[in-house]
């Protein structure tokens, strides 16, 4: 496994998983894209960003597709590949055949992480049941969960080996700062990673549950000063500000070459005491507890 110049981040079970990746979050959706689509995952693949994230709910396994698509000339060995999987679908009767769509989908024989989407009224018990399961089974090295807040958590950490949880993705941007309150403290200190999902926005827009905008990163005056200030883009200084942390991994979308190669290259940027100061201006930590945002 390579990693963006040593990007990596240590998890529960000792293993390391690649700090930035690549996320497909709306590919397949739209057959003109999807050449467009495997090219730009096989360039980031070649240039080194072998962490892949997909779910079976993105476009009810068309992203899958185009993972499985982008993935025929790579050798196994060097991706790290991760789905997720729907609530409903995470209990004994459902999640082996649903794994086995994504896997076939994906076009692999294993996976290298796979998370419950969210957690709506999974048994948790259930759910950890089937993914220890399909662990000693061979069909995925490791397991974790998404959009869990301290108290969803707590609640696994009750649960037998619910303790070997690798990872909870979450959005995280520098307009969506809720879990630095308390959920990122609270992995931390239990050595579980944040995966970051949708780490610069919506192309540079924050938005709602509902869709609705509700920030615009791309044009705020202190995010403009910090990028000039290291002569790189705007985008590239979001995507740094959530990679500073170094038990932080990012996934951000991206299909055209250039728009991948800034994000890799934003791995490489070091902001200061003065710049996370000064973005803090505009969008400020939080002060007290924020309901979880998901979309």
């Amino acid at each position: 496994m390579t990693f963006i110049k040593g990007k990596e981040v240590l998890l529960p079970d000792g293993s390391y998983m690649p700090k930035i990746g690549q996320g497909t979050w709306r590919m397949g959706e739209d057959d003109e894209n999807f050449d467009r689509e495997v090219a730009g995952l096989q360039y980031g693949i070649k240039a080194g960003l072998s962490l892949i994230d997909t779910a079976e709910m993105y476009g009810e396994g068309k992203a899958e597709n185009v993972v499985g698509h982008a993935v025929r000339e790579a050798r196994r060995e060097d991706l790290y590949l991760l789905s997720k999987v729907y609530p409903q679908n995470a209990n004994r009767k459902r999640i082996y055949s649903s794994l086995d769509r994504s896997l076939k989908l994906m076009e692999s024989e294993y996976l290298d992480m796979y998370l419950l989407h969210w957690r709506e009224d999974a048994d948790l018990a259930e759910v950890v049941y089937c993914m220890e399961d399909l662990k000693d089974k061979g069909y995925i090295k490791r397991w974790g969960v998404s959009n869990f807040d301290v108290d969803d958590m707590e609640d696994l950490w009750r649960v037998p080996d619910g303790r070997n949880c690798c990872v909870n993705q979450v959005l995280y941007n520098l307009g969506s700062r809720g879990i630095e309150f308390d959920l990122m403290d609270w992995q931390r200190e239990r050595g579980v990673p944040v995966m970051a999902y949708s780490p610069v926005g919506q192309a540079g827009d924050l938005v709602t549950q509902d869709g609705v905008s509700k920030a615009a990163l791309m044009t705020d005056k202190n995010v403009k000063e910090v990028a000039a200030r290291h002569g790189v883009s705007v985008i590239q200084i979001l995507l740094a500000f959530v990679l500073r942390e170094k038990d932080v991994i990012a996934i951000p979308k991206a299909v055209g070459v250039e728009h991948i190669d800034e994000n890799i290259a934003a791995a490489e940027i070091g902001l200061t005491d003065e710049d996370i100061e000064q973005l803090s201006e505009s969008f400020p930590a939080p002060e007290e507890k924020i309901p979880m945002e998901k979309y």
